[in-house]
């Protein structure tokens, strides 16, 4: 069995002075700062970012801001916006550390993220934040009866909570009936916290879906800025699709190539919304493929 460097721990600062932890693969290299999804955490990308430390290059694996070791803000401020913000500082601070911009692949909440960022890049008429961009199962426009589905599952157990990590193995399995069980509950122990009540809850704020500043609050709005950012890209750009996604079609990609027609496009059969847990294999090679066609300018 091969085994893999424990990764080193990074500290960066977001838009609103918030702390914002990261998992560090590699130490010499261009850098890749991989974004997850709502309700994930940095501990999704661990097979990819060990394969990208194998490549040569330097994976930031964040955990974004209310998720993960993070900080959760007083202020409930989880909108869209406010983590293309976060994205935007952390981006410009590992292009002064490497001295290149950083490739950013964002799944889902983190796509978003990044392609926000960079359209605010765009609107301020600066260059492009990033070397390269690969979104992963997201689109401007998505299916918005499986958005609900998505956040209908993360609600379910947001305030209760489980009694044990078997019980939330269990929910997870009931949600992801096509994925085959873990040998072990430890990676989903990351997922979770064990609270002073004797409960485990998720390793993210509920007030991410129903705070006062709730992440999808504005949808319409949010899309116009995706689409708009989309049409503006220069640099390289991947989408990366789950076949049997829940939120992006064969219309919506169809969408986005027309927006960014020189981004390429990879279809992982297999996989649902979340492709990296689901398929890691097609998914890295897809990722690898693409990175091997990039030129970092240093």
């Amino acid at each position: 069995m091969t085994t893999h460097p424990k990764p080193a721990t990074a500290d960066f600062t977001g838009a609103a002075h918030n702390r914002l932890i990261a998992d560090v693969y590699g130490e010499d290299g261009p850098p890749v700062l991989l974004l997850h999804g709502g309700g994930q955490t940095r501990h999704a990308w661990k097979k990819t970012a060990e394969d990208l430390a194998r490549k040569g290059w330097v994976a930031y694996a964040l955990d974004q801001r209310g998720h993960g070791d993070s900080d959760w803000l007083e202020s409930g401020a989880y909108h869209f916006s406010d983590y293309g913000t976060d994205v935007g500082a952390i981006a410009r601070t590992l292009t002064a550390r490497h001295g290149v911009p950083p490739v950013v692949i964002g799944a889902s909440l983190g796509g978003i993220s990044a392609l926000l960022a960079e359209g605010e890049a765009q609107k301020k008429k600066q260059a492009p934040l990033y070397s390269a961009l690969v979104l992963v199962d997201i689109t401007p426009r998505v299916d918005l009866s499986g958005v609900a589905k998505i956040q209908g599952f993360m609600r379910a157990h947001a305030k209760e909570g489980f009694a044990s990590i078997a019980e939330a193995a269990n929910a997870v399995a009931a949600y992801l009936p096509h994925r085959p069980k873990p040998p072990s509950h430890e990676g989903l122990r990351k997922n979770l916290r064990l609270h002073a009540d004797g409960r485990w809850r998720w390793h993210w704020d509920p007030r991410f879906l129903d705070g006062p500043r709730p992440v999808d609050d504005g949808r319409m709005a949010v899309e116009a800025d995706l689409q708009k950012a989309a049409a503006g890209l220069k640099i390289p750009v991947m989408l990366v699709r789950g076949a049997s996604s829940e939120l992006v079609q064969e219309d919506h990609v169809k969408e986005f190539l027309k927006l960014a027609p020189h981004a390429q496009y990879a279809d992982v059969t297999g996989a649902r919304h979340m492709v990296a847990g689901d398929r890691n294999d097609q998914f890295s090679a897809a990722i690898m493929n693409f990175l091997s066609g990039i030129s970092i300018e240093e």
